[in-house]
């Protein structure tokens, strides 16, 4: 019997709710200004392209791969299997297509990559990048 179980929460197998995903995207959100300044002190500028990483995690190897296959479709580089930390989560991980280094573009792929992971029960867990690229 679960912690949850004891408060009457149903295990219905969803890794990510709709408030988790609500303050997950408002925390990705919300680090942009900071991750943006960091970039512009390393002279990456509104003109630059980028690939971004990202990492997504679930709690199924099923949810796990059908994700993959949707960010594969995207032509993102994606592998996905067992977390190394947690033998019980499943993480996404990989690379996008390039993307411009602008502030409204970068957070319109940090809310885009939030919400399709939330529609697969996937949490995004954040990105980064280098500008050795």
């Amino acid at each position: 019997m679960g912690l949850f179980s004891f408060f009457g929460k149903k295990d219905n197998g969803q890794f990510v709710s709709a408030e988790a995903f609500s303050e997950k995207s408002t925390i990705q959100l919300n680090m942009l200004p900071v991750l943006m300044e960091k970039l512009r002190a390393l002279n990456v500028d509104e003109d630059r392209e980028l690939m971004l990483e990202f990492f997504f995690y679930t709690n199924t190897y099923q949810k796990s791969g059908a994700f993959a296959q949707e960010l594969s479709n995207l032509n993102y580089q994606v592998k996905y299997g067992v977390s190394e930390g947690d033998k019980n989560l499943f993480i996404i991980t990989g690379w996008s297509a390039k993307v411009k280094m602008q502030d409204a573009v970068v957070a319109s792929w940090i809310s885009q990559m939030c919400s399709l992971g939330y529609k697969f029960d996937c949490e995004f867990d954040g990105w980064g990048t280098t500008p050795d690229q």
